[in-house]
């Protein structure tokens, strides 16, 4: 069957062209724009990939499988909004760019016929010119839209550190038929059950060829080159903060069958800054064994000290990597200076997991973050690594409470080449969403860690939603350091409101003002005038829930009767019920249609209650004994307000997810007879299949069958009464969401007389992408509410 299309209304929206993505250069002068297509054409997504160590790699590129396609970049400086555009040959396929620390030019990848090739691009002129010779590949270097580790500056923003093509690729031959062969003894790897691994020793050998690159240090001007050690498979190298010294991350054989490659055998080490090995750091064996929602043990989140000319810190389990092994301390901080020779130096052992840290402006003080798994709980620390028995406390917050959440510190790239937390002698600033019972205000604080006092700097209006960027420049003096106090006066901000679409403002911060840097327009001004606002209501038994009502343009309750009315959800676990039940989100959003959310069907006369809270609350441990007892009462409930508010008809009501909420739309079909249909895509409906957790799930099959016997839709197919529209990526890589969860589900629920409807899209992954793609399945969805709701 050929591609299905909606109307061209609904056409003129999807194509409409999307805002593009800011990015505000160190010292605070400019901001590169990054444009792109909301929806490649299915070609993009055809072209031929290999399946190797957990990723997707085009043999072409000897990159990774590239699933967007960005359109052009473009320089916006802040002093007098002018844009600009960088010239770049017709059809070239940027990455999103990386600035240098001084924030005077930009480095980025463009797609070419042979390879990747490196540009780099000076923000005054706005102007690229390609590095002579230089092919990288990002195999291992992270998301392929961003340069990821395949090109970094070096903290002098003199000179690229790059992971270099390694010369002529020899040609791939196709893979023999043989007996795919596994064997197992007494080995108890527990771990997701992840797609896209190895199958064979002619994969092992493909993905070795197309991953191997060589170290690079280039000079960018002229594409001078010097190879700082052989070839391998190298995942990133940062250079210290005195620039004498490598830390290199790279990856080798044995490889596996079972997990991906950041699981592979690998090693962390220290080289010289001429390409001699100093210090092997961590090497470390295949880890197919870590326990569940555990860590590998052995060295890890190894990185530089930023404010020190040389030292590297890292952690490492205490308790084998297992979060429910009894243990005193769970991991412990490590440190070792240069020159590299001695034993690591013990700092501190943590009771919880540290999540990581982040660097301060000031010799060895860090902001370390640890969480208490059992009961959900963030602690972060103010600590000198020098002197960690005078650790303080700075937040300690439930992780779920979103009215507590202090925000994040603005971070600095700093002329030096350092990342560090923004810092003006002893204060540094928070932003955050700034969630209330009325919705998100996003704001800005000022907090000194001296005297702990904290100011709100800036926060976001109850008519709109703004989010601070960071500093323009001029606020405060470039390499002022930690021991000056600029005065900061402006904020860069992202505004938008429900009726105005996304830009960028200079606002300034005594309130005298804002200034507008850009004029996006309106993608759809068609849609201003639907109402949307957030309601707020009951489960039933004490916890609150709530959601964004949209409604059709124009309607009015009084006039235009009950309507047919979409759920969209996606179920969210917490510890209690108060936190559950707090407002996340705000009616202020700009609606930007993107293809797979709810909010068109407002377009064809339905309301449409998005972001519909459906909380599974309780003992981190237990709490899916209830799931389907929560999110049936849940829906009961949504359903419920919305009837006696007089907008909704119950007899006409539609429930709808992605993934988990597709997962959910099942169950809810399956135990209850609330809905007239259902709409679920790329979820998990038999969980036999995802045996060792999913989601929130901490307990395997085995130890909690009845659970996963409940909570899998399949098991109950015969009780699917509702018509069900089941979409589902051909090629869907995520974990536990196979295509043949769909597949299956279809066949029982025909084999038992239900109805139901499968859409498998080619090429498309667990996110649909193409413009075909989402095309036709919103041609579907419209056309399967139309069929059974007869609206």
């Amino acid at each position: 069957m050929p591609y299905k299309t909606p109307e061209r209304d609904i056409i003129s929206i999807v194509d409409a062209p999307p805002t593009p993505v800011a990015l505000l250069a160190p010292g605070g002068r400019f901001v590169a724009l990054v444009h792109y297509e909301s929806h490649p054409p299915i070609a993009l997504l055809e072209r031929r990939y290999q399946r190797l160590a957990g990723i997707r790699v085009d043999p072409v590129l000897a990159g990774r499988q590239r699933m967007r396609r960005l359109t052009g970049l473009s320089v916006l400086r802040l002093a007098d909004g002018t844009e600009r555009p960088v010239a770049l040959p017709e059809g070239a396929q940027p990455s999103v760019p990386a600035w240098s620390p001084d924030g005077s030019a930009f480095v980025f990848t463009v797609d070419e016929a042979d390879g990747i090739g490196v540009w780099v691009a000076d923000a005054e002129t706005a102007t690229a010119r390609q590095v002579p010779g230089l092919r990288v590949r990002d195999v291992l270097g992270g998301d392929p839209l961003t340069i990821g580790a395949a090109v970094r500056w070096t903290r002098d923003g003199g000179s690229l550190l790059a992971l270099g093509a390694p010369g002529e690729m020899r040609e791939l031959s196709e893979p023999p038929a043989e007996p795919r062969i596994e064997e197992t003894a007494g080995k108890r790897s527990q771990m997701a059950t992840y797609q896209d691994l190895l199958r064979t020793d002619a994969e092992a050998d493909a993905f070795e060829e197309l991953a191997t690159t060589v170290p690079l240090l280039v000079e960018p001007a002229t594409g001078a080159v010097k190879e700082l050690g052989p070839a391998g498979l190298y995942q990133r190298l940062s250079d210290s903060p005195d620039g004498e010294h490598l830390l290199v991350h790279r990856v080798r054989r044995p490889f596996s069958f079972r997990v991906p490659y950041q699981y592979f055998a690998r090693t962390v080490e220290v080289w010289s800054a001429a390409g001699e090995v100093e210090r092997v750091v961590a090497d470390l064996g295949v880890s197919d064994e870590v326990p569940r929602q555990g860590v590998p043990t052995g060295p890890r989140q190894v990185s530089w000290e930023e404010r020190a000319p040389a030292s590297l810190v890292w952690t490492e389990a205490l308790d084998g990597g297992d979060p429910v092994a009894p243990a005193e301390h769970r991991d412990r901080l490590m440190r070792l200076a240069a020159p590299f020779t001695g034993d690591p130096e013990h700092v501190l052992d943590l009771q919880y997991r540290c999540l990581g840290w982040l660097d301060l402006d000031e010799p060895h003080q860090v902001l370390l973050t640890e969480h208490d798994r059992d009961r959900r709980w963030l602690t972060t620390w103010i600590c000198d690594l020098g002197e960690p028995d005078r650790r303080r406390v700075l937040f300690d917050h439930s992780m779920d409470d979103a009215y507590a959440d202090p925000g994040s510190p603005l971070m600095a790239a700093n002329p030096d080449g350092s990342r560090t937390v923004l810092q003006d002698g002893s204060v540094i600033y928070l932003r955050g969403d700034g969630s209330t019972p009325e919705g998100d205000r996003p704001f800005l604080d000022r907090l000194d860690l001296a005297t702990m006092q904290q100011d709100r700097l800036y926060q976001s209006p109850p008519d709109g939603l703004d989010h601070v960027l960071g500093f323009p420049a001029g606020g405060a003096p470039a390499g002022a350091g930690p021991a000056a106090a600029p005065a900061r006066t402006q904020v860069l901000l992202w505004h938008e409101s429900s009726t105005e679409p996304p830009n960028l403002y200079l606002a300034a911060l005594d309130g005298a003002g804002s200034r507008a840097l850009t004029a996006w327009p309106d993608p759809h001004p068609q849609l201003t005038t639907m109402r949307k606002r957030l309601i707020v209501h009951d489960r039933g038994d004490g916890v609150q829930l709530s959601g964004m009502l949209h409604l059709p343009p124009g309607y009015d309750p009084a006039a235009g009767g009950r309507l047919p009315l979409v759920i969209w959800a996606y179920p969210l676990d917490y510890g209690d019920a108060a936190t559950a039940g707090q407002v996340r989100g705000s009616s202020q959003r700009f609606t930007r249609l993107n293809a797979l959310e709810p909010t068109w069907f407002v377009l064809r006369g339905y309301a449409v209650l998005s972001h519909a809270t459906m909380p599974v609350i309780g003992d981190p441990e237990t709490m899916n004994d209830t799931f389907i007892e929560q999110v049936s009462s849940a829906a009961q409930a949504h359903i419920r307000a919305l009837d006696e508010m007089g907008i909704a008809d119950p007899a006409r009501v539609v429930v709808g997810g992605h993934s988990y909420g597709g997962f959910m739309t099942a169950n809810l079909l399956a135990h209850t007879d609330l809905f007239a249909a259902g709409i679920a895509r790329s979820g998990a409906y038999n969980r036999t299949l995802t045996p060792f957790g999913f989601q929130a799930e901490r307990r395997s099959f085995w130890e909690a069958r009845d659970v996963y016997d409940r909570l899998s839709p399949f098991r109950y197919a015969n009780r699917i009464a509702a018509p069900l529209l089941l979409i589902h990526g051909e090629q869907d890589n995520n974990s536990g969401t196979f295509p043949v969860q769909s597949e299956r589900l279809y066949q029982a629920i025909q084999g038992n007389g239900g109805t139901a409807r499968l859409v498998v899209l080619p090429y498309e992954s667990h996110g649909y992408l193409a413009r075909e793609s989402v095309l036709h399945v919103l041609a579907e969805q419209f056309d399967w509410l139309r069929r059974w709701l007869g609206s």
